[in-house]
């Protein structure tokens, strides 16, 4: 994973290949918020795979498919690349 921060967007590179995106997902939130991990909601729930998907069976590069939902007070914004959006939401 690769972050770097554009004032309150933070920029977070996924690797579905090393783990469950939606626990990726949940682990950078934990890390922004200073949370446990065992404190947050499972981020499965939000999205219910769908992240999953994307990555186990990706559609073709043209579709340039972007997932957003929220969880746990950020904006999350997954492209089908793996670049990530974190924005905090008030």
């Amino acid at each position: 994973m690769t972050e770097t921060h554009d004032d309150e967007i933070v920029h977070w590179g996924l690797d579905a290949d090393r783990e469950e995106p939606a626990v990726a997902i949940a682990k950078v939130v934990a890390d922004l918020t200073g949370t446990s991990l065992s404190e947050l909601s499972p981020a499965y729930d939000y999205i219910d795979g769908i992240l999953s998907g994307l990555y186990s069976n990706p559609p073709e590069p043209e579709a340039q498919i972007t997932v957003e939902f929220t969880y746990c007070g950020y904006r999350i914004t997954v492209e089908q690349s793996g670049a990530a959006e974190f924005v905090h939401v008030t």
